[in-house]
């Protein structure tokens, strides 16, 4: 992952009417394994989280001058320093005239991931342990505790460059420091929320339902199925990388590739080529599966309370809107 330039800047706000006081570092951080370390803990654990927005820079950026100033960085205008000052004093401003509680170091990023630049800003917070010194006293520390980052973005600076079209080029966390504090971060960035990802998920969910369906799959071979759509579909995410209709296509069946994306495409589902897919949906979706006593039973759990309902009083199950196979099986018999 090669890094382009990283600098750490803080701001300190006591959760009280005080002033907020920002600390500015004044150049870029010396390249180093322990900061190639860190950024890597950092993207590890921003992609581990479930509740991410996606969106894309609002029209007006006088209102929302993020996106100027990081124009004038990639047109070489100004130096990734200045960039990331205006910016940590852009929050801080926010901050003050919100009366938020948020502190913490921020750090700014620019780095490549394959052909892809990007940019994150995370606000990073401390725990305080204990260690062990060389002559082995016990001793307090402070360190950084990477699983309690709740506030940071990454903007993928190739796909705003490349794809004007595009209206899932910044994600952000939508995470456990309250709508104020988002709302906050959000209007730092001057971001608009462009695709709904746990919408999108269901939808992509809908639509692999169907084409099981359609198929008409034995039991076994529609659970591999499912359980390589959700391999598929997390092996993306905790890259931080959108589900591809293609690669998850590809990833359903090798002998026939085309097939999963040929159906999205012949019907009217409304999906992108890519989307951000939700780790909290995904992990949700599963199969129910049941038999005894020449009574098979298998529905994906998303179904249950729509096309599936169980009335536990009655130890019944309403399954409604049945498959056109069984249907026609049904009416044979009945004639």
């Amino acid at each position: 992952m090669p890094i382009h330039h990283c600098i750490v800047h803080f701001i300190d706000k006591k959760p009280d009417d005080s002033a907020v006081v920002l600390h500015r570092r004044s150049e870029s951080l010396p390249h180093s394994s322990a900061l190639e370390h860190v950024l890597a803990d950092i993207n590890d654990s921003y992609n581990s989280k479930p509740t991410k927005a996606w969106g894309f820079f609002q029209a007006d950026s006088a209102g929302a001058p993020l996106q100027s100033w990081l124009s004038d960085y990639l047109a070489e205008k100004i130096d990734f320093t200045q960039f990331s000052q205006q910016a940590v004093e852009h929050l801080k401003k926010i901050i003050e005239d919100a009366n938020l509680t948020l502190s913490g170091h921020v750090l700014f990023a620019h780095y490549q991931q394959g052909m892809t630049d990007y940019l994150s800003i995370a606000i990073l917070q401390h725990s305080d342990g204990m260690v062990i010194t060389e002559d082995l006293a016990i001793e307090s520390a402070r360190h950084l505790d990477l699983s309690q980052i709740h506030l940071a973005t990454r903007i993928n600076l190739s796909e705003w460059q490349n794809n004007t079209q595009s209206k899932q080029y910044i994600s952000f966390l939508k995470g456990k420091n309250g709508k104020k504090v988002v709302d906050g971060f959000r209007e730092f960035l001057g971001c608009e929320e462009g695709v709904d990802g746990p919408g999108e998920t269901r939808t992509l969910l809908k639509a692999f339902s169907d084409f099981v369906e359609s198929e008409d799959l034995p039991e076994e071979q529609a659970r591999e199925k499912t359980n390589s759509l959700i391999s598929y579909a997390n092996s993306q995410t905790k890259r931080g990388e959108v589900v591809s209709i293609e690669g998850l296509s590809e990833a359903l069946d090798q002998d026939n590739p085309k097939a999963f994306y040929e159906h999205i495409r012949n019907k009217d589902y409304g999906l992108s080529p890519e989307i951000p897919a939700d780790k909290r949906t995904l992990n949700a979706f599963h199969r129910f599966t049941g038999r005894a006593e020449g009574i098979s039973i298998s529905f994906e759990s998303h179904l249950l309370g729509s096309k599936v309902e169980y009335d536990e009083t009655r130890d019944m199950l309403i399954i409604r809107q049945l498959p056109t196979q069984l249907k026609d099986q049904l009416k044979r018999n009945k004639d």
